[in-house]
């Protein structure tokens, strides 16, 4: 393969161009997998990006893109046939939809015009129609990619407080994290989902995913698992 003279650089919205320390960090000689040094730096990962998701959740870390994370926040925490509310709110949010739908989630979707946020009072309308419970999760997209457009996550979750529903909160923060402010722990989100390659300015090919007690909870129940946490 040849390569074009000068500094290359990417003008998309992902992945997103690399700091020269972290090549220089990526460039060192590599270590044990199995040894204690890999087992410290690990742990120290581990914790550390509980401060990314400002969080005191247990962060996950596995091999994939932002749609794998998607996977395995339906796989993990959802059953065939279970409901979930989702947004039409542009490209990603659409491909994550049809993923749901895919695995045999049943999609309760709340339109919208791809210009906006996504409005807690359209979703307030449409808890309130489930005494029974039946809807599991609602999944937002708190930055979309296609739009650039942000929704108000704890809007999110006060819609669903307000309606006293104990659907999971599960959140797309792959274009966000490290971006723009986002607070997992204060705005009661369940799991949010983010990605290596894009705020976090990464090579593409790790997802993290930020778990509350009740997402961790509702996997023990789930009947889709292909990508377990």
């Amino acid at each position: 393969m040849s390569f074009r003279s000068g500094r290359h650089h990417l003008h998309i919205p992902g992945p997103t161009n690399i700091p020269d320390r972290i090549l220089r960090a990526i460039n060192r000689p590599t270590i044990d997998h199995r040894g204690p040094e890999f087992l410290e730096l690990g742990l120290e990962i581990l914790e550390g990006l509980k401060g990314v998701f400002k969080t005191s959740d247990p962060v996950c870390i596995f091999p994939g893109s932002g749609s794998g994370g998607w996977e395995a926040s339906l796989v993990n925490t959802l059953s065939s046939g279970d409901r979930i509310v989702m947004f039409d709110q542009g490209f990603f949010a659409t491909a994550w939809r049809k993923m749901a739908q895919s695995l045999g989630v049943e999609v309760d979707v709340i339109t919208g015009d791809w210009r906006r946020g996504v409005d807690g009072k359209s979703l307030i309308e449409k808890l309130s129609t489930d005494s029974q419970h039946e809807i599991k999760a609602v999944a937002v997209v708190h930055n979309e990619t296609s739009g650039g457009v942000t929704s108000r996550i704890d809007w999110i979750r006060e819609a669903i407080d307000t309606c006293k529903h104990p659907a999971l909160l599960i959140v797309d923060a792959v274009s966000s994290l490290g971006s723009i402010d986002y607070r997992h722990e204060e705005w009661g989100v369940d799991v949010t989902i983010a990605a290596s390659q894009k705020g976090l300015m990464l090579p593409p090919g790790l997802c993290f995913n930020a778990l509350s007690s009740k997402a961790i909870a509702a996997s023990q129940d789930a009947g889709l698992a292909r990508v377990v946490w």
